[in-house]
């Protein structure tokens, strides 16, 4: 019983282990598919504070994708409410109204409910309190330094033209959402590469630290082109910023998809581990439950035996024979040493005594 409670205590807590992992291999997949539908909130507000009432093709389609996946998914991530409520958001769009400022914040708002959605399915997956140092930064940048860094730098470069474009007094009420918007982006590029280094520093991955290098260097490249464009303090450049935007959407895509399939593959090792130590667990539980059947049947031959050469009890025939011969013979016979082979046999003395 102890053995059996043991067994069932390792099982339980590899198995828990298994699910959360699973679990957090579904906040990935929701987390990936996300960050296409921030890149296309990010170009549907630069294009909206442009006169185009449309929203761009990218969201449309992240704006699907998404929805597929919180049906397989959002029932069990608690999502389901969060997205039908970003989805409505979104669709609304286009009856937006009012001047370049309204515009603004309808889509800051709807931005801000994208960026709860990552958090709430960070939590939920329990990839916030994952226990390995890589993909704990890994998931640190997916699910905040990566979404974050794109709407503070579409906020920037839509806000510089907001400024550019305002009377002094407009001009004097913008200028500290710029300059905020500035700083966000700066600290936001830094933590992400902060994060991305101490998830190399800290992982047995091969492929991590090359995949990276490359698509974190066009990143931030990205964010630098339109921080030039955006121009803090001086006129910004709409051409500049333009081209770098391209560029930075692109990036992003690059970028979030190496983390979100390099923090897959770490979790599926995980589970690939746990998987072997379930099969361990069992073929330890079936040689323990062999074991206990072998024991259990030498217990019982044993008993059988001793059974066996337990001598008759009192009454018997043998018994009562035995008890006839002691008065015929006498005991005389015990005292005399016996002859070569004629040694009285234990089970003779045993009759004699009777």
């Amino acid at each position: 019983m102890p053995a059996g409670c043991l067994f069932a205590w390792v099982w339980n807590d590899n198995q828990d282990r298994r699910d959360n992992t699973q679990r957090e291999r579904q906040g990935v997949e929701y987390l990936a598919a996300l960050a296409p539908l921030v890149s296309g909130l990010a170009e549907a507000e630069s294009s909206a504070l442009q006169g185009v009432a449309a929203p761009p093709g990218s969201l449309t389609t992240a704006v699907t994708n998404v929805s597929a996946v919180d049906a397989r998914l959002g029932a069990e991530l608690g999502t389901r409410e969060r997205w039908t409520a970003l989805r409505d958001k979104i669709g609304k769009f286009k009856t937006v109204k009012g001047d370049a400022e309204a515009i603004y914040q309808a889509h800051v708002e709807v931005s801000d409910l994208a960026l709860a959605l990552y958090t709430a399915v960070q939590n939920e997956s329990g990839l916030l309190r994952d226990p390995d140092n890589d993909v704990s930064h890994l998931q640190h940048a997916l699910a905040l330094d990566l979404p974050n860094t794109v709407v503070q730098v579409s906020r920037m470069g839509d806000l510089a033209l907001l400024v550019a474009a305002a009377d002094p007094a407009r001009k004097a009420l913008l200028s500290p959402q710029f300059g905020a918007s500035v700083e966000f982006v700066n600290a936001a590029v830094d933590n992400l590469t902060d994060n991305l280094q101490a998830a190399v520093d800290n992982t047995n991955s091969k492929t991590l630290s090359g995949n990276l290098v490359t698509t974190l260097d066009q990143f931030r490249r990205g964010v630098e082109a339109l921080t030039r464009g955006a121009n803090p303090g001086g006129a910004p450049n709409p051409a500049t910023m333009a081209t770098a935007q391209a560029q930075l959407q692109s990036s992003l895509s690059g970028l979030s998809g190496v983390v979100a399939r390099e923090t897959t593959n770490l979790l599926d090792d995980r589970l690939d581990a746990a998987d072997l130590r379930n099969a361990g667990i069992l073929t330890a539980g079936g040689a323990l439950l062999l074991l206990t059947l072998v024991a259990s049947v030498f217990q019982l031959t044993g008993r059988r035996g001793r059974r066996a050469g337990t001598p008759a009890p009192i009454g018997t025939d043998t018994a009562r024979g035995a008890g006839r011969s002691a008065p015929e013979q006498g005991y005389s016979y015990l005292n005399q040493a016996p002859a070569y082979g004629d040694a009285p046999t234990q089970r003779e003395r045993s009759g004699v005594l009777r």
